[in-house]
C-alpha cells in the first residue's frame, strides 16, 4: 500500500514539474499583448505611437482638404452617445451642436463635463479636438468617456470638419506649406578625372 502511494505521489509530482516547465517555456515563447506593428487596423483600437516613424500630413493640411460628408459617416460611431443637431437632447454624452470653439469647463444644456475635462480647461480648438478624438483618456486622464479613440488622422480631420459645420462654422486652417527641396540636390558631382590629370602632369 505504501509503495503504491509513493508511486502515485511521485508521478503526480513529476506531472506537476512538467506542467510548470511547460508554462515557463510557453510564457517565454508567447508574450501577451498585440503584435508590433499591428498587421491591420482594428476599428476603435488606439494606435500607439512608435515615436520614430515619419509623421504624415499635419492636422492643418488634413483639415484643409477634409470631407464633411465622410465626417458625417464617421460621426455615426458617436451617435450612440451624442446628438449634434441644434437643440438636440443630451444622451450619455452632451449634444455637440456648436461645440467647436466652446468651453471645455462649462456644461452644455444641463450636461456637466467631468472634473478631468474641466481641469484641461480652455476652449475646444481643432488641435484639442484632434487629440481628444485620438485618445480621450490620454487627453483628459480620468475622463468618463469610454470611447477608445479614432486611430486614423484622416477620419479625425473629416469628423472635426463635420462637427465644425454643425453650428460653429469657424474658418478651417490653410494647408501647411510643403517642405522646401533639399539644397544641393542638383549640385554637380566632383570631377572624377582630377587624379588622372595630376598623374599626366
Amino acid at each position: 500500500m505504501t509503495d503504491r502511494f509513493n508511486t502515485i505521489a511521485g508521478w503526480t509530482l513529476f506531472a506537476g514539474i512538467i506542467a510548470l516547465g511547460a508554462g515557463i517555456v510557453g510564457s517565454a515563447m508567447f508574450h501577451e499583448g498585440r503584435p508590433e506593428p499591428m498587421g491591420y487596423a482594428i476599428e476603435g483600437v488606439e494606435v500607439e505611437s512608435d515615436g520614430g516613424a515619419a509623421a504624415g500630413p499635419s492636422l492643418n493640411t488634413l483639415l484643409a482638404s477634409a470631407d464633411v460628408a465622410k465626417g458625417e459617416k464617421v460621426f455615426a460611431k458617436c451617435m450612440a452617445c451624442h446628438t449634434i443637431n441644434s437643440g438636440g437632447a443630451n444622451g450619455v454624452g452632451p449634444n455637440l451642436y456648436d461645440i467647436v470653439g466652446d468651453s471645455k469647463a462649462e456644461g452644455r444644456g444641463g450636461f456637466a463635463f467631468s472634473d478631468a475635462l474641466k481641469k484641461v480647461g480652455g476652449k475646444w480648438s481643432f488641435d484639442d479636438l484632434d487629440k481628444w478624438l485620438a485618445s480621450p483618456r490620454e487627453f483628459a486622464p480620468g475622463t468618463k468617456m469610454s470611447f477608445a479613440g479614432l486611430g486614423s488622422p484622416e477620419d479625425r480631420a473629416n469628423l472635426i470638419a463635420y462637427m465644425n459645420a454643425q453650428g460653429s462654422n469657424l474658418p478651417l486652417p490653410a494647408a501647411d506649406a510643403a517642405p522646401a527641396a533639399a539644397e544641393g540636390d542638383n549640385a554637380a558631382a566632383p570631377a572624377e578625372g582630377n587624379a588622372a590629370e595630376n598623374a599626366a602632369e
